[in-house]
């Protein structure tokens, strides 16, 4: 059961897909990103906060953790597989690739603000208030976007059960929460409010996207995973149309972290089916709708969250 299950979380994964040393990496980190932040204009960083260099610094360090575990294994893999094994969805390299945003995130916030931040950055993670539709988007809409694109092309309205049963299924949902999902930490949790304070929330949806595909580009080169059969383009479309849908989410929530999370886990759990190409149709369409719908605060930056430590009252 564990190999079978190692299997199929890798497979869901991809669906969505040191004291001394780290106290040098966070003094390397704070200067260049104090440079970094002077060249933005040091003027958007609100107080207490991560200065606004800190995005490139985030960016860094989140392709040096996934790609460089991902470069490890794509070309070196007589040298990794030896030694660390074959790169499953329970492997502890796998899981740390996956939580590269996130770990780069906490880095950051740890090094500008030290453990008050941090708990104050993961008290986002408890904000739920937001509009009613917006939940049953998540909690509805989504699965259904799935089920529509797999009738489409011919597909059953629900995937196919492990040969485990019921069981095993939700298990995998349960674990699945704490893979893909936590990238919110970094995407949702740093960059998206760093970047807001320059740039328009739409065009902060389409640049993460950007690089959230970018970013997943080794696992379509890494055997066995499933992005291997996949078309980039189209999933690079979609990357860019999830982000989008999830900044108004993220805005309008005062800068939930958990409303992210969630979606974000609707995209991975193994009971919606596969509606490849036309989930990635349904969901640029329902992005579209999104943006015009909210158009004056998606091209605007008035009313856009800008910290990633949120105000103590």
């Amino acid at each position: 059961m564990p190999s079978t299950i190692c299997h199929l979380i890798e497979v869901k994964a991809s669906k969505g897909l040191a004291c001394n040393h780290g106290a040098v990496l966070v003094r390397g980190t704070m200067t260049m990103a104090q440079n970094s932040s002077r060249e933005f204009g040091g003027s958007h960083q609100p107080t207490g906060d991560l200065p606004s260099g800190a995005i490139l610094m985030f960016v860094i360090l989140t392709f040096a953790i996934t790609w460089g575990i991902g470069g490890a294994y794509i070309y070196f893999p007589d040298w990794m597989e030896p030694r660390f094994g074959e790169l499953t969805g329970l492997h502890p390299l796998f899981v740390i690739g996956t939580w590269g945003p996130a770990i780069a995130g906490v880095i950051l916030v740890l090094a500008f603000t030290g453990l008050k931040g941090l708990r104050a950055f993961l008290s986002r993670l408890l904000l739920w208030r937001t509009a009613l539709h917006w939940w049953l988007l998540i909690l509805f809409g989504l699965p259904l976007l799935f089920v529509i694109g797999s009738l489409i092309k011919g597909g059953g309205i629900l995937a196919e059960l492990p040969e485990e049963g019921l069981a095993v299924a939700f298990l995998i949902t349960a674990v699945m929460l704490f893979l893909g999902p936590m990238e919110e930490l970094g995407w949702r949790g740093v960059a998206q409010p760093l970047l807001q304070r320059f740039i328009a929330p739409f065009w902060v949806g389409i640049l993460i996207g950007l690089v959230w595909g970018v970013w997943h580009l080794p696992a379509f080169f890494l055997a066995g995973v499933v992005h291997s059969s996949w078309d980039f383009a189209t999933f690079l479309v979609g990357c860019m149309a999830a982000a989008v849908l999830v900044t108004p989410i993220f805005n309008r929530s005062k800068g939930s972290l958990l409303l992210p999370v969630l979606l974000h886990w609707q995209l991975n759990i193994p009971f919606w089916p596969d509606g490849q190409p036309w989930d990635t149709y349904i969901l640029v369409g329902i992005a579209a709708l999104v943006t015009w719908f909210y158009r004056g605060e998606m091209f605007s930056r008035s009313n856009a969250v800008v910290r990633v430590i949120p105000e103590t009252t």
